[in-house]
């Protein structure tokens, strides 16, 4: 039998063992719920957490339910620092703790730390392994191209214990299981070189991954980055270094600022003298529109492979420009905690977006929620969490899981809304991180740590007699990176003009205020702009309130937005249209306001 049949007779086989999989969770997902509560509880059954609550080795939904309370990681957090201190002894999982996965979520400034343990990675790596098969049933000969994909780490730590904490895909991109993928899986053909994957330094990686991508541009079938964010940033990483990219495939040279030898290596096994391909990407990258440059510089691409859910939609029209709305594709839903699901119907608008929760991945319930607004769930009263398999179609809940690792009824903060059913399982739409105001890439920040800057930041002002008598936020992301930008309307007492230093100070303060997620993408990731800063007039903020309610909000139940998105009013659900808060705000902003670096607009 020719070599190309027996890959092409694996691969089949691959494809159906793994819809055959999907089909009987599915059609089955009590079964496995119930088995991994089972599994979950009796191997942990001495564990002191569990013990404390007097569980006596019952693996029983019903015992559990009743005894195991409903917890955030405030709660876990004194256990997970005996963890990361050295305790050694079987706390919340009675397998030793390998690692932990840094959140992007933070708790008192800092990034959360999820515990983790090896066979984890053998979970996630079944979830992967789904991604492509079902993705086969829409779009087919995938695995005869590449895909160009801009993955990337980022640094690691130790905690005083000597345990590595670290982002859940830089542990999975270094992992033997992410190489083994590479060698053994024809779909996991790309563009990048794993050595420029695993460069810590930012621009070496990109720049080494982009350069590849264009010399094998003829070979891309699709095209992607985990994040929309971290997509966009790399077409616009082309717009700027096109002309040196250019130059290094027409002399098969590299540029000497790539310097890590093992990323120099890695790109020279690829990079050839190619002046023709030099000459179409000069003749496409230096024409002054560039819509529809993914096509233009990659013809076969078939889909943009990238989350745009939850907050990363508001990077849908950038992508569609820059793609000539090809599909955006959002195949799976993952967080540090846990391994989630995948989606069934990948080829669905981006509002449609539905993940089906793989039920051998934990044991997952649901909290039913009311939210008050497009961004708050509430909390008063919660009802009875509910399974997987008796979540009501149209209902809003937050996730809360049981993992193998040791978290237990852990709320992850996650809203989502019943969408359909595949089989027996229920399909959820991702709606939002509960409380979340602003983000622009993995940074989460919400109104309580705004606020908290804020009160820091107008400390600056005090001199002047003036503070901050309202304020709403906004996450521009019409520039790259984008960057928080807040709207002040101040109370001034004080005859003093206030000086723009004075505002720079405070943008300052407010970003130092931040969490840790936030300063990281600002000073070493450089995924997020400078903060900006906009006075409005006063008496701004109740001409806001006015166009609220004349778009028929409730006088006795408005408040102000916390955030304020182009085109939307924020109050008690209702959506308005026409000009938009943001825009409101836009047209109101004073002489006197000064932009993110501090200078008088």
């Amino acid at each position: 039998m020719p070599e190309a049949t027996i890959i092409q007779s694996t691969l089949e086989e691959h494809k159906k063992k793994a819809l055959d999989f999907v089909e009987d969770v599915t059609t089955n997902p009590d079964y496995y719920q119930t088995k991994a509560l089972s599994e979950i509880l009796s191997r942990n059954a001495n564990v002191e957490y569990l013990q404390r609550y007097n569980l006596n080795a019952h693996t029983d939904r019903h015992t559990f339910k009743k005894l195991i309370p409903l917890v955030s990681y405030e709660d876990i957090q004194p256990h997970v620092t005996r963890i990361a201190n050295g305790d050694t002894s079987p706390i919340i999982c009675s397998t030793p703790i390998s690692e932990f996965l840094t959140s992007s979520g933070t708790s008192g400034g800092e990034r959360k730390l999820m515990p983790t343990i090896e066979e984890e990675r053998g979970r996630r790596s079944l979830l992967y392994s789904l991604l492509m098969p079902v993705m086969s049933q829409f779009v087919g000969g995938l695995e005869k191209g590449k895909g160009m994909y801009f993955y990337f780490i980022k640094s690691e730590a130790k905690t005083p214990g000597g345990l590595l904490a670290r982002p859940v895909l830089t542990s999975y991109y270094k992992s033997p299981h992410f190489k083994n993928q590479i060698l053994n899986d024809p779909y996991a053909n790309y563009t990048s070189p794993t050595e420029a994957i695993l460069c810590l330094d930012s621009y070496q990686s990109l720049y080494s991954q982009m350069l590849c991508g264009l010399c094998h541009h003829h070979l891309v079938l699709r095209v992607g980055a985990v994040f929309a964010s971290g997509f966009i940033r790399a077409i616009r990483f082309l717009e700027k270094h096109w002309s040196l990219l250019s130059h290094d495939i027409r002399t098969g040279t590299l540029n000497p600022t790539i310097t890590d030898p093992s990323v120099r290596e890695a790109v020279m096994r690829i990079l050839k003298p190619d002046p023709e391909l030099a000459d179409f990407i000069e003749s496409e990258c230096s024409k002054n529109c560039w819509q529809g440059i993914i096509p233009r510089l990659w013809p076969n691409t078939k889909y943009v492979d990238v989350i745009v859910t939850g907050t990363m939609s508001q990077y849908i029209p950038t992508l569609d420009y820059y793609s000539n709305a090809l599909p955006l594709v959002c195949t799976m839903y993952a967080s540090s905690e846990c391994y989630f699901g995948i989606n069934l119907n990948p080829l669905c608008k981006p509002s449609e977006v539905s993940y089906t929760l793989i039920p051998t991945m934990a044991y997952f319930e649901f909290l039913p929620v009311n939210r008050t607004d497009a961004l708050t769930a509430t909390d008063s009263q919660p009802p009875e969490l509910v399974d997987l398999v008796d979540v009501k179609l149209g209902q809003e809940y937050e996730l809360v899981v049981t993992t193998y690792a040791g978290l237990y009824r852990y709320r992850v903060g996650d809203v989502l809304r019943v969408a359909g059913f595949k089989n027996k399982a229920p399909q959820f739409n991702f709606i939002c991180r509960k409380n979340v105001v602003l983000s622009i890439d993995a940074d989460k920040t919400d109104e309580v740590e705004l606020q908290y800057a804020i009160k820091n930041a107008v400390t600056h002002l005090a001199s002047f007699d003036a503070d901050v008598a309202e304020y709403t936020s906004y996450a521009d992301t019409s520039t790259i990176p984008g960057h928080y930008v807040l709207y002040w309307e101040l109370n001034v007492n004080g005859s003093t003009p206030i000086p723009a230093c004075v505002y720079e100070d405070c943008c300052l303060t407010v970003e130092e205020s931040l969490n840790s997620v936030y300063r990281q993408g600002r000073v070493s990731d450089k995924s997020i702009g400078a903060l900006e800063i906009k006075v409005v007039e006063q008496g701004t903020f109740d001409k806001l309130m006015d166009y609220a309610i004349s778009l028929g909000a409730s006088i006795n139940q408005y408040k102000t937005p916390r955030e304020g998105t182009p085109g939307r009013i924020v109050e008690s659900g209702h959506k308005g249209t026409g000009l938009g808060d943001q825009a409101l705000l836009e047209c109101h902003v004073a002489k006197e306001s000064v932009d993110r670096t501090g200078r008088p607009q």
